[in-house]
């Protein structure tokens, strides 16, 4: 009989903190006021985007030449850019997906806002490849889609494999950050109390019921998109890679490129869930879920990235001063000593140098240190991404076609307009989607109980 009343009390605890953890979770979308600092960043964010649309206008009209491009630097900012948010939303697959397939339960307080960071920076990505046709209205014509001319992309041609690595990771970003969310729709369906949000949050759930059978089917498609996510993590942002290692130039021309770029990817999307993670557990008193275990592992996962990255950058060193190839050895110099080598030592500095500290616990122990370091990585990334492509345009094999560039205000506009785009898209996922996955946390607590942990 106590016995009973023993295993009754504990399933009453269960029940109460599974509640607690939903009513925690619903209550910051339906319940919690808009804040100041939400209105506060969300008006700066959407007059970066502002100027962003306007660039987008003033482009159209006047076309690519309003950026700083020309002969021979026709690729810059946008390209750089377009490299730096792809890369960002890789970070976000391999939480949520990797983790996933890991059975690592601690993924479950990041994978939600992490999911949603990729679908963000994947769709803020696309703009840059499409602009930068010059007649962006015809972007269609990459794809190959069967036309009575006969007409076929050209399937060696990196402006293909842009756009199918960009639309196949979008595709399955979009649907796996969706199905997830179909139960905590629900939720908020069932806990809403306005007609509106009701009516709302219904039709995003889809029907769902929480039935044994819809668990069942739900569980399956999940792991199927995982496991189609995770490859892609790879496959992708090496496709991008070979958009500059199938070019001869000095500098492009490598085999270490695609490990070189998934690395990247991973390094500064790991830096961005920090960078997003921090703020959220602060101002939303996430700190039962978002624990300092989970900004611990992050900044772990981020320093192994980072370390990858500092050896790719010691092995293009190496490689090229081995090789003896006088055009490797002149490549490497500019880089080092040329007219953009700032640019190359604020790379070290940042993604070399500033991450070392997280090997000391009580930096990974501090959250505005690890705030400040995964900013100055994401800036170092970015201007890696800069240095990559202008060292080797701007000083090639003729000296005759040497030349420098020099970014307009066209340039600024794109890079910080696309900021705010995802930063806008971001604060509306907040105020009107759940942060965290409530099923999933109160599976983990559950199992937890199980296990007696």
């Amino acid at each position: 009989m106590h016995g009973h009343r023993d295993m009754n009390a504990r399933l009453l605890a269960l029940r109460e903190t599974d509640a607690s953890i939903t009513d925690k979770v619903s209550a910051i979308v339906l319940e919690r006021p808009t804040g100041r600092l939400w209105m506060v960043a969300f008006a700066l964010s959407f007059v970066l985007t502002a100027w962003l649309g306007a660039g987008i206008v003033w482009l159209l009209a006047k076309g690519v030449g309003i950026w700083g491009l020309d002969i021979p630097v026709a690729w810059a900012f946008a390209i750089a850019d377009y490299v730096w948010w792809i890369a960002i939303g890789m970070a976000g697959t391999f939480i949520s997906g990797g983790l996933y397939l890991a059975r690592q339960g601690w993924r479950n307080a990041l994978n939600r806002y992490a999911e949603a960071m990729t679908v963000f920076a994947v769709s803020v990505s696309g703009i840059f490849p499409i602009l930068h046709l010059g007649r962006p209205w015809f972007f269609y014509w990459l794809a190959p889609y069967p036309d009575r001319m006969g007409v076929w992309p050209q399937w060696r041609s990196s402006l293909f494999w842009d756009f199918s690595a960009i639309v196949a990771y979008l595709i399955v970003s979009v649907l796996y950050f969706y199905v997830g969310l179909i139960p905590d729709l629900a939720t908020l369906r069932d806990r809403a109390a306005t007609r509106g949000k009701q009516v709302f949050y219904g039709l995003l759930a889809a029907g769902w019921r929480g039935e044994a059978r819809h668990w069942q089917r739900f569980e399956t498609l999940n792991l199927l998109l995982a496991a189609m996510a995770v490859p892609l993590v790879f496959s992708v942002h090496s496709m991008v890679a070979l958009d500059f290692s199938e070019g001869l130039l000095p500098g492009w021309h490598s085999t270490i490129f695609p490990p070189f770029f998934v690395a990247g990817a991973l390094f500064s999307g790991f830096g961005m869930v920090l960078v997003l993670g921090i703020p959220l557990r602060r101002f939303f008193g996430l700190g039962d879920f978002i624990t300092e275990r989970h900004i611990a592992n992050l900044a772990k996962l981020m320093l192994a990235a980072g370390l990858f990255v500092d050896y790719s950058y010691a092995s293009e060193l190496f490689n090229a001063f081995y090789s003896g190839d006088r055009y490797e050895i002149a490549h490497a110099m500019q880089e080092l000593t040329g007219a953009y080598a700032w640019v190359y030592w604020t790379i070290i500095g940042c993604n070399v140098v500033a991450i070392q500290a997280i090997w000391f616990e009580r930096v990974r122990r501090s959250h505005a240190a690890l705030f400040v370091i995964a900013l100055l990585v994401l800036v170092g990334m970015w201007f890696e991404r800069f240095e990559l492509i202008i060292s080797s345009l701007y000083h090639d094999f003729l000296p005759s076609s040497w030349g420098m560039f020099y970014p307009t205000v066209w340039d600024i506009a794109f890079l910080a307009g696309s900021i705010g785009l995802f930063f806008l898209l971001f604060l509306l996922f907040v105020r009107l989607l759940p942060l965290l996955p409530m099923f999933e946390l109160r599976k983990l607590r559950a199992r937890l109980e199980r296990e007696g942990a």
